[in-house]
């Protein structure tokens, strides 16, 4: 079952949530952190995929302190939305709406949470693992984590890279590793946004053995 709600941050503002249900007791809550593209279709389908492996999942819409509703894909006039979003982003903002999402999914649970994150928000989940006191933390592709490598995680935390990225220099992530040699880092013959099947640089094989290796991580890190 999946549901959208509401959500209100310490500040006041409130946001749209997709929360996406287990069949049975959840095993934990986890907040999934959305790219520039919103809380668009492949977002809702890692939250459903979660959720069919038991946990509680929610997905905040951090957009909706720009404008609500937003819902991009990846090419064409919806990549240039996207891009013209980022000079906007407030990363204090964002882990605000994060925090609003971790303390619904941990209300409903009674559990822990842990958050997982794609390229933007694989920057929130590693701030979440230094700042929010969240149970556990997975990025994917977070461009931004090797301005924060001197922020170390309070709580355990896995990234996920593609050596073909052109986003994101090997070096920059090499020198978060070097500044948290405890934060496990796992690289992939793929390029940026590789977990996405709607986009070209989709990787089937990556994907699949990135999600494997999280999906344990969290388990044991939250059931």
């Amino acid at each position: 079952m999946n549901e959208h709600v509401t959500l209100q941050a310490s500040d006041g503002h409130t946001l749209d949530a997709y929360v996406a249900h287990p069949a049975g007791e959840p095993i934990a809550g986890l907040v999934v952190v959305q790219e520039i593209f919103g809380v668009n279709r492949h977002i809702r389908s890692v939250a459903d995929g979660y959720a069919k492996d038991g946990f509680l999942a929610v997905a905040p819409a951090l957009f909706d302190r720009y404008e609500r509703g937003l819902e991009l894909g990846y090419e064409g006039a919806d990549m240039q939305k996207a891009m013209s979003l980022v000079p906007r982003l407030n990363l204090d903002h964002a882990l605000l709406d994060t925090a609003a999402a971790m303390e619904y999914a941990r209300k409903q649970t009674g559990k822990k949470c842990g958050v997982i994150g794609y390229c933007f928000g694989g920057t929130i989940a590693w701030l979440a693992a230094a700042r929010l006191g969240v149970d556990a933390a997975v990025g994917y592709y977070g461009g931004h984590i090797a301005k924060f490598a001197d922020e170390h995680p309070r709580a355990p935390v896995q990234l996920h890279f593609g050596k073909l990225d052109q986003h994101i220099p090997k070096e920059s992530i090499d020198a978060v590793q070097a500044a948290n040699p405890g934060v496990p880092v796992f690289w992939y013959d793929a390029g940026h946004g590789f977990n996405c099947n709607d986009r070209a640089s989709y990787s089937a094989e990556a994907a699949t053995l990135a999600r494997a290796r999280s999906l344990e991580f969290l388990t044991e890190h939250l059931g």
